[in-house]
């Protein structure tokens, strides 16, 4: 078997109010049919094969899993749309209903559905990640013309703006073969450089409350803190670890077991390329109040910010994420992806080096993530209450 995977350097904050969604209406309408190929689904599939892709504020991903002789009808596939994708009104009309309706299903019908479009916009004033990939709001994608969905896809979609990755059972030579054969004379376009509005500095802590008809009380918070590739972003991902990940973790261990106010307390870091966002999500108990719950969750990261860490914690934490980055790197289509993903960030053998970066913090690093990020100014905190 092999992998093949395209990743386009083109995600949702590559979108300006009000069309926005587009980048993940186009990797719908990717499917829909091509010069010579009516159906991509249908060929890939005669061939062994299976595809999917998913959209990110950076990046759109395409990948295809097939057997190893039949690589080149992948590769076809994806010059072929790259190339003559057909954007119809007939599909675009086809597709917006349907990123329509999973915008509704997803967003609007469904319990804390709209939570990812209030967090980040209040986090956000001024960067585009302030709207989720599947746009902004339901009348943006609606909004949107053929016109405007064909502008998009010409500022975007070049070979100059794509990482091909191929992984699996196949020499080095068939693959270079292969991709220059449906690649090689595929000519490049002007593309424009990101001019993404810089973020300022949060000073102020922010704060928003919402009620809907949920099962239970949800705190999210959302703390400012520098994107994927700033040397600070290994330290505030162990921080994260540090708090929430396992039973042996502190949030677990201090707050869970010993407050009763929470069934879910965690923390996690967005690996955004530009000024990501550290979160602490919170699920309360039917008795629990939100006052009680934040000064819990104060008390909590107070202390790691008076007492600090131990060197046992940071080398679990570390080892934890290294063996899983190992293991998620065994099958051939997360190489595949991740290999793009880490290309898109400057280096691909990133894959083979990045742990080393873990390796080397020291509680005193983790510490100066610490204080940098967990400040009340710093801090945007979303209520979403049960009605």
């Amino acid at each position: 078997m092999v992998a093949v995977n395209l990743l386009y350097n083109v995600g949702s904050s590559d979108e300006q109010v009000p069309l926005t969604g587009l980048a993940h209406l186009l990797e719908h309408l990717m499917f829909t049919g091509s010069e010579h190929v009516a159906s991509f689904d249908q060929e890939l599939q005669a061939a062994g094969g299976e595809s999917n892709a998913w959209t990110s504020v950076d990046s759109t991903n395409y990948y295809n899993v097939l057997p190893a002789q039949n690589l080149e009808t992948a590769l076809w596939l994806e010059s072929d749309r790259l190339q003559g994708l057909t954007l119809s009104d007939e599909s675009i009309t086809t597709q917006k209903s349907v990123v329509i309706e999973e915008f509704k299903q997803r967003c609007l019908n469904a319990p804390y559905g709209d939570l990812s479009h209030l967090i980040s916009r209040l986090a956000y004033t001024r960067h585009p990640y302030q709207w989720p990939p599947i746009g902004r709001t339901v009348e943006d994608v609606e909004a949107a013309t053929t016109n405007d969905v064909r502008r998009f896809h010409d500022a975007h979609y070049a070979v100059n703006n794509a990482i091909l990755c191929i992984s699996g059972n196949v020499t080095l030579e068939r693959a270079l073969e292969t991709v220059n054969k449906w690649f090689g004379d595929i000519e490049p376009h002007s593309i424009s450089p990101r001019a993404h509005a810089e973020e300022p500095k949060q000073t102020v802590a922010r704060q928003l409350e919402v009620q809907r008809e949920v099962p239970q009380t949800i705190i999210c918070r959302a703390y400012q803190m520098p994107g994927r590739t700033d040397s600070l972003f290994p330290a505030c991902d162990v921080l994260s670890d540090v708090l929430s990940n396992g039973k042996s973790a502190r949030f677990y261990q201090n707050v869970m077991l010993t407050t009763g106010l929470f069934t879910e307390l965690d923390a996690s870091v967005g690996g955004t390329l530009d000024c990501g966002l550290f979160y602490v999500r919170a699920k309360l108990m039917p008795n629990a109040t939100v006052q009680q719950a934040q000064e819990a969750i104060d008390n909590e990261l107070n202390r790691l910010l008076r007492e600090g860490i131990t060197q046992y914690e940071v080398e679990k934490c570390v080892n934890k994420h290294i063996a899983t980055e190992r293991f998620e790197n065994l099958g051939y289509l997360q190489q595949a992806m991740r290999l793009c993903l880490y290309e898109q960030l400057g280096d691909a053998a990133l894959i083979n080096h990045e742990e080393n970066h873990y390796r080397a913090l020291t509680p005193d690093d983790i510490m100066t993530a610490a204080r940098q990020l967990l400040q009340p100014t710093n801090c945007s905190t979303l209520i979403y209450s049960k009605a």
